[in-house]
């Protein structure tokens, strides 16, 4: 549930000036803090600029009136441009003289300017929005979630840790190859034994 903020509101109408060249000026300020915005049109080199920073200073007025009356705590400081609007008045039919006798139609424009100031919502001593607090079934539902994602976690370091004896298998396998090098070192003594005897069977044929 939200609560409005009170509004403040200048009106300025029938002005001399085409609503588009007003909005030029009124894009300006709107949206910002109202000391930001008085600046913005005192140095603001159109024509309409004078009467707008006349415009906001009266709706400030307004507003330090209305919250006086109302007995409405108000922070001036706290207050911002909300609205800023160029409306479309009525428009005057004039003529322009031409060449060969010939008469040129031509508007000259009003516009109503409507200015509003508020106070900026989250201010203190301002209340603006009631939070609702959160229900108890919520709060209970959403510790139980917490504490599974923390039992999943270790889970995944212990199965990295098992995987690693899984090397040791490989350096077992490695004194298989010693073996059969000691079984070629063990046939080499046997081809002089051979010669020897060649050489005794010789030596007892010749005898």
């Amino acid at each position: 549930m939200a609560v409005e903020t009170k509004e403040y509101r200048a009106e300025a109408r029938f002005q001399r000036v085409s609503p588009q060249k007003a909005r030029l000026v009124l894009d300006l300020i709107k949206g910002r803090g109202v000391e930001e915005a008085l600046t913005v049109a005192a140095f603001t080199k159109k024509r309409i600029a004078p009467v707008i920073y006349k415009l906001l200073t009266s709706a400030v007025d307004n507003a330090k009136y209305v919250s006086g009356e109302q007995g409405i705590d108000l922070d001036v400081d706290n207050l911002y441009v909300k609205l800023a609007l160029a409306n479309d008045g009525p428009r005057m039919k004039r003529i322009r003289p031409a060449p060969m006798g010939r008469a040129f139609r031509y508007q000259r424009r009003l516009t109503h300017i409507i200015l509003s100031v508020a106070e900026r919502e989250g201010a203190p001593g301002l209340v603006t929005k009631i939070e609702e607090p959160p229900a108890v079934g919520q709060t209970r539902l959403a510790a139980p979630k917490a504490a599974s994602k923390a039992t999943k976690t270790p889970a995944t370091k212990t199965k990295t840790k098992v995987a690693e004896p899984k090397a040791s298998k490989t350096k077992v396998e490695e004194p298989k190859a010693a073996p059969k090098a000691t079984k070629t070192k063990a046939a080499e003594p046997k081809a002089p034994v051979k010669k020897a005897e060649v050489t005794k069977k010789k030596a007892g044929k010749k005898a």
